[in-house]
């Protein structure tokens, strides 16, 4: 059966105009399912790995702009935010002040342009869902890059796209009640594929570029900076990805290892983690870098990297099992088969590993990460850079009861009245459902008890 799941799987690709080599790329991963292969990385066989701070490497002060002169900005924007209950593009969503991620990822990038005096090109990896609003909300800015020759880079490329495959048969899903669920973005590993494919890298090499800084959308900290392009520039390195202290609330996260049969880095994500191996992986003082999704890599090492592997670079499998309606847990059972670009790091002999300061992972995750960003710990400063207040070396940690405050809407409308002052807080912990009214302040580690009903926090309360 699994054959013929193949061949309706690449026919319906081919129907539905999908790159043929994001197609051969599919099949490569189709047939480590069908063999059983589950992507799983034992911790048997990894081990802990250190690596070097960026704030030891010997780059001078201030850093040049040369190796920022040579880059391209690529964003990762394929997301709907649907865990947080959206339904369009995450990037559109609030940050602070009125501006949404996408607003202040363009001026960020204008900021540096002109500071800096480098071209800086910015381009989004949209999926079929995020494109139309994306290009719609940034033309209000002057993002265009003239290139030689003249007709400029494109604002956005597309990730390609799969079908949701049966779990009990390996066949592409039918869901009549909106077909648009039959598909799924196959993880951000496409980006590759994608960049390829759309031509996209071609025209960047010819244009003169040398690297690729790539990182979410909604990781507002990975600002195109001066000292680390010129630190991926001097390493030498075809490839690298800065890397962060894991804390408390990254215990469930992936993390870097050194595979112990050959030596490679590898990233390893809590999809590709044995369950009696969950220990270990929450375990910081064994496990003690995570990624940020900030990777650097150079364009000609990729293309040269891809020819030779004729586009599929064969980037660790991550079997997700989902239903094909994530709303609706009596939908069929779905594979969603998807890799992760910072898997690339073991393809590339010499690459790297950097740390930075956790100033570059800001990411925005949950609705616990959004009330942290629009709180007084952060401000935007001239270059629309989010930078602690002062006094401040670190964040409060946050938990929201999920059944209140994991949708957005709900979360907003909790906090209608605006968020509380969180500068003189070690945790805030919300159990129930409370409404904030204004002017609240948290203090130390602050918990509120579940009142069994609805119930608020009183304007201008003190919560200790």
């Amino acid at each position: 059966m699994s054959d013929e799941g193949l061949g309706q799987a690449r026919a319906k690709m081919r129907d539905a105009g999908v790159d043929p080599v994001a197609i051969d790329v599919f099949e490569h991963y189709y047939r480590l399912v069908e063999s059983g292969e589950t992507g799983m990385i034992p911790e048997s066989t990894i081990q802990p790995v250190d690596i070097p701070a960026l704030d030891d490497a010997d780059i001078p002060s201030p850093a040049p702009t040369d190796g920022l002169a040579g880059t391209v900005v690529i964003k990762l924007n394929g997301g709907l935010g649907t865990s947080m209950g959206l339904e369009a593009a995450k990037s559109l969503l609030e940050v602070r002040d009125g501006l949404t991620f996408l607003d202040i990822i363009a001026r960020q990038v204008l900021w540096a342009r002109e500071e800096y005096d480098v071209r800086l090109p910015l381009v989004f990896m949209d999926s079929f869902r995020t494109s139309e609003d994306t290009l719609e909300a940034l033309s209000g800015y002057d993002l265009a890059v003239p290139t030689p020759g003249g007709g400029g880079l494109p604002l956005d490329f597309l990730q390609n796209k799969e079908p949701k495959l049966r779990s009990d048969d390996l066949t592409p899903v039918t869901w009549e009640a909106d077909p648009d669920l039959e598909w799924c973005p196959p993880g951000h590993g496409d980006l590759y594929t994608a960049l390829r494919g759309s031509g996209l890298l071609d025209r960047l090499i010819d244009a003169g570029y040398e690297r690729a800084f790539v990182s979410n959308s909604d990781n507002l900290g990975a600002t195109p900076d001066p000292l680390v392009a010129e630190w991926f520039a001097r390493s030498g390195a075809p490839f690298a990805i800065e890397s962060v202290r894991r804390t408390p609330s990254d215990r469930k996260g992936g993390h870097f290892a050194r595979r112990t049969s050959d030596g490679r880095i590898v990233l390893r994500e809590t999809a590709q983690t044995l369950d009696e191996d969950k220990e270990a992986l929450a375990d910081l003082s064994r496990h003690r870098y995570c990624s940020t999704n900030n990777l650097w890599f150079d364009l000609r090492a990729m293309r040269e990297e891809l020819e030779r592997r004729e586009g599929i670079l064969g980037l660790a499998l991550i079997k997700n099992v989902k239903t094909v309606d994530p709303a609706d847990s009596g939908s069929p059972e779905v594979i969603q088969i998807e890799s992760a670009m910072g898997a690339a790091i073991e393809v590339f002999d010499g690459a790297q590993l950097i740390e930075v300061t956790r100033s570059r992972f800001l990411p925005v995750k949950t609705t616990n990460d959004l009330l942290v960003l629009r709180s007084d710990c952060y401000r935007l400063d001239g270059g629309s850079h989010l930078v602690l207040e002062e006094g401040l070396e670190q964040v409060p940690f946050v938990d929201l009861d999920p059944r209140f405050f994991k949708l957005v809407q709900r979360f907003d409308e909790r906090f209608a009245e605006g968020v509380p002052s969180l500068r003189g807080a070690e945790q805030l912990l919300v159990r129930g459902d409370w409404t904030f009214g204004a002017g609240v302040t948290v203090r130390g580690r602050a918990e509120l008890e579940d009142p069994g009903e609805p119930a608020q926090v009183a304007a201008g309360t003190t919560v200790e």
